[in-house]
């Protein structure tokens, strides 16, 4: 980082933007193997909490890598960096006042603790998708499972590459068990 810069302050805080949102703002951080329905359950999540007059957004992994990460790639470096970008944005967009919920595999704790030491005391929920690899391999809407025990995608979690399943998240859920409103539901006590 340059010495050359500093960080500036401005008047409005974080709290003055939320106050008039009338909402706590709050990184959702979605995590779990390919497949495991974070996409999906950040979709149904946003629309629960618009319904209830939240103001949102969804940073999802895949569309982070069709502009803000679109030069980034699939070794375990340009993994952490896109996580890295990733937990930066959803941080400058809870500054803004808002509910971020990111969906991205974060495959690493490491990734994970540093996106949480960004944010502020209960600002920060991991959801862990606990479903298992092997549903997960099920499902395979993408076919990237397939490609992967093809040896014609290389670095995919869950295969050949390590998933660090997260310790103690706030928020456990097994896509497997529970119907997508059912996980919204989840959510949403736990947060409002």
């Amino acid at each position: 980082m340059s010495t050359n810069i500093q960080w500036q302050s401005f008047k409005l805080t974080e709290a003055d933007r939320a106050k008039i949102k009338y909402q706590q703002p709050l990184c959702l951080w979605m995590t779990g193997f390919s497949g495991a329905g974070k996409s999906t359950l950040a979709n149904a999540l946003e629309v629960k909490l618009n319904q209830l007059g939240k103001h949102t957004y969804i940073l999802d992994g895949d569309n982070l890598r069709h502009g803000l990460n679109q030069d980034l790639g699939f070794s375990m470096e340009a993994r952490n960096e896109n996580v890295r970008r990733a937990a930066e944005v959803a941080r400058l967009m809870v500054d803004a006042g808002l509910i971020i919920i990111v969906g991205l595999i974060s495959p690493l704790k490491s990734e994970r603790e540093h996106a949480r030491s960004l944010f502020g005391p209960n600002q920060f929920k991991e959801i862990y998708l606990s479903t298992s690899l092997q549903e997960c391999e099920k499902r395979d809407v993408k076919g990237l499972y397939q490609k992967a025990r093809a040896g014609d995608l290389k670095d995919f979690t869950g295969i050949d590459s390590p998933y660090e399943a997260p310790e103690a998240p706030e928020i456990e859920l097994n896509t497997e068990n529970l119907s997508v409103d059912q996980a919204v539901d989840v959510i949403v006590k736990a947060i409002l």
